[in-house]
């Protein structure tokens, strides 16, 4: 049941890593999606976080997982009318997936800690969220020297 309930968020790895590793280093981000994307990352950072920090029988943690969550769900779209002016095609399907599997995977996180408090899965999230938000700002920022996109 866990490996099913996990497929989701090994998707939505390998869709990040196909959009960050293939075609935002061909496009090059401009200076809005250099800042915006790690908004986005760190708003699920702190979905997470707000998962290890409370237990699903304190008042009102489920209630504050769900707003944060459809927040974050909310956030990511932010971006969408850069895209649409520099993305290809397959940037743009990559993206839609993107956007589905994103309340699929904060939610099933909600509902693994919901039902398991002490799961593995939540803390090695923080991490691999946490990597990529330190990525995304220390490569973005500070190391990429491609030119300004259009």
């Amino acid at each position: 049941m866990l490996a099913l309930l996990l497929a989701p968020v090994l998707l939505q790895m390998v869709a990040m890593a196909i959009d960050e590793g293939l075609y935002h280093r061909r496009r090059g981000l401009p200076r809005w999606e250099r800042l915006g994307h790690p908004v986005d990352t760190a708003s699920v950072l702190l979905c997470y976080g707000w998962l290890i920090a409370t237990r699903p029988d304190q008042p009102n943690a489920l209630a504050v997982y769900v707003a944060m969550a459809a927040l974050s769900c909310l956030l990511v779209t932010k971006d969408e009318a850069v895209h649409a002016h520099r993305c290809q095609p397959g940037e743009h399907w990559l993206h839609a997936l993107l956007f589905v599997l994103h309340p699929v995977v904060l939610g099933t996180v909600g509902l693994l800690w919901w039902w398991q408090r002490d799961l593995w899965l939540l803390p090695a999230l923080l991490a691999l969220t946490g990597g990529l938000l330190v990525y995304q700002i220390v490569y973005w920022s500070l190391l990429w020297r491609g030119p300004e996109p259009r």
